[in-house]
């Protein structure tokens, strides 16, 4: 394995360290709370019920609090996500990661797809608002279809998943995503991002951003690398 291109602090500065599944405890989410702190990633993205906590906990870390929208399904009606959006705002959450309505991209109601991601991005009130596709449950034409309305919506990022539907981030849906969006849109990946090779290989095709809860892994896998040392091997590690 060859030294990555980028230093380790500019591959932390890409992680959202993910705190989301549902059977943590409070103490499970400080330890991962500590976790970002001591590797300086750029956000955690914790559940809604948890962002005041990370904000409190976080305090004067430099590290910041995003949170899910909608999650994990993205079926819960649009009045339901504004009023999530405007309580996580409320609770300090910086950036929101929105689930879209991965039935009705399916059934090709786009105005319906893109109104629901508008009216987050409206309530975000010029928060960063990424809109999460769930990637394994759409056809390429889905992909395609739901990165355009996330940009016509005013999404700041289009995200490969949830990491709870049965697949992740692949090389060929984030080359999807990059191309279909513009400039203005970054590209984040998530869902089975749990090495460095994975985040080198993804950051090399457009990838800005990534979830993952294999931040340990990753940055110290980085830092043995750029030390001239073989790095850690895998872990199989499938907590989001």
């Amino acid at each position: 394995m060859s030294a990555p291109t980028l230093t380790t602090a500019e591959i932390a500065g890409m992680i959202d360290h993910a705190i989301l599944r549902p059977e943590l405890t409070r103490s499970d989410v400080d330890t991962q709370l500590d976790i970002a702190a001591r590797y300086r990633v750029f956000s955690v993205c914790v559940r809604p019920s948890d962002v005041a906590h990370a904000v409190s906990r976080l305090a004067g870390t430099g590290v910041a609090v995003g949170t899910v929208i909608g999650f994990p399904h993205g079926t819960t009606s649009t009045a339901a996500k504004v009023a999530e959006s405007g309580q996580a705002i409320t609770d300090g959450a910086a950036e929101l990661d929105m689930v879209i309505n991965v039935g009705r991209l399916r059934s090709g109601l786009l105005d319906d797809v893109e109104a629901d991601v508008r009216a987050v991005v409206r309530a975000a009130d010029g928060r960063v608002v990424k809109v999460i596709l769930e990637t394994a449950l759409l056809s390429d034409d889905d992909v395609a279809a739901g990165c355009a309305a996330a940009e016509r919506a005013g999404a700041a990022f289009v995200k490969t998943s949830t990491g709870f539907a049965g697949g992740g981030a692949t090389p060929a849906h984030v080359a999807l995503m990059r191309r279909t969006v513009g400039p203005s849109v970054q590209v984040k990946a998530s869902g089975g991002v749990r090495d460095l090779d994975t985040v080198l290989a993804f950051h090399a095709a457009g990838v800005t951003r990534f979830g993952t809860s294999g931040t340990a892994t990753i940055l110290d896998d980085a830092d043995a690398r750029a030390a001239g040392g073989a790095g850690p091997a895998r872990v199989d590690d499938t907590s989001y």
